[in-house]
């Protein structure tokens, strides 16, 4: 079990530095979709699906939509709070307050999910049924944010290597942490503990503070829109896991959700773009 926690942490540590490359590469959307792609959940599922029984691995992925939902909203504030601080105060001190605003706005709405999620299991709405409406809510919010998306402009600076290396670290200790969660029998904390925003959090800083805040503000809707991918893998990773093992139905999970998610996802803000005048 210690290992397969380490293999999912080494595994998500990598992915969380090459989106950051990705964002600051390729701007705001395109960038914000590829970071988006099923990635450190995939070791995440896994890793909980051999850490736990089926039961509790479906309540775990059930609640991976409804974390992504919770991430998209702590992403509004990224988009929303700069513009009341533009002339007041200095783009750090903004950083500060929208960290600390974005974190307890995130600590505020889990605590909430899950009350609401033992509520409604409690009253009969089946593991599908909890993802499925998370996953609803979560591309209803993003298709919104991209409607009026905005320049979505690349980087001019290079990202550095320690902040590279600490949004690695970051990512990697929440999904070794989800997986441990899982071994340790608390499923629904668990599956919302590997959707912690690491990736966002770290993404958003490590670019605000090399970049300024321009690219992450851009790259706020495509990220929430593309975080749909991520709930739509939880959805049928329930499913394929069980009946095919962790190989082929993690396959068949990423390939579906980037050809039912991400791919169209990226036609939507393609389309928005070129349809908005700035």
């Amino acid at each position: 079990m210690f290992q397969d926690t380490l293999i999912a942490a080494f595994f998500a540590g990598i992915v969380a530095i090459v989106v950051t490359m990705l964002v600051e590469k390729y701007g705001g959307a395109i960038g914000g979709i590829l970071g988006t792609i099923p990635t450190t959940i995939v070791p995440a599922s896994i890793g909980m699906y051999l850490a736990s029984n089926i039961v509790d691995f479906r309540t775990s992925m059930a609640v991976v939509p409804s974390g992504m939902l919770i991430n998209a909203i702590f992403l509004t504030n990224w988009k929303i709070i700069p513009t009341y601080f533009k002339v007041t105060k200095s783009k750090y001190t903004t950083l500060i307050i929208i960290i600390i605003i974005s974190l307890f706005i995130w600590l505020l709405c889990s605590i909430l999910a899950l009350n609401l999620i033992n509520v409604v299991t409690k009253k009969g709405l089946s593991s599908y049924g909890i993802a499925l409406l998370g996953l609803f809510a979560v591309v209803i919010l993003g298709m919104v944010f991209c409607w009026n998306i905005g320049p979505t402009p690349s980087s001019n600076n290079n990202v550095n290597k320690y902040a590279l290396m600490s949004r690695g670290l970051m990512a990697a200790f929440a999904i070794g942490a989800a997986v441990w969660i899982s071994d340790l029998g608390y499923p629904l904390i668990a599956g919302l503990a590997s959707v912690f925003p690491a990736i966002f959090l770290t993404s958003m800083v490590t670019l605000w503070i090399s970049q300024g805040p321009s690219v992450p503000m851009g790259a706020v809707g495509p990220m929430m829109l593309g975080g749909s991918s991520v709930a739509l893998y939880s959805i049928i990773a329930m499913w394929s896991l069980p009946y095919y093992g962790i190989i082929i139905g993690s396959i068949l999970a990423w390939v579906s959700s980037v050809l039912l998610c991400s791919l169209p996802s990226f036609y939507y803000i393609n389309w928005r773009q070129k349809n908005n005048i700035y």
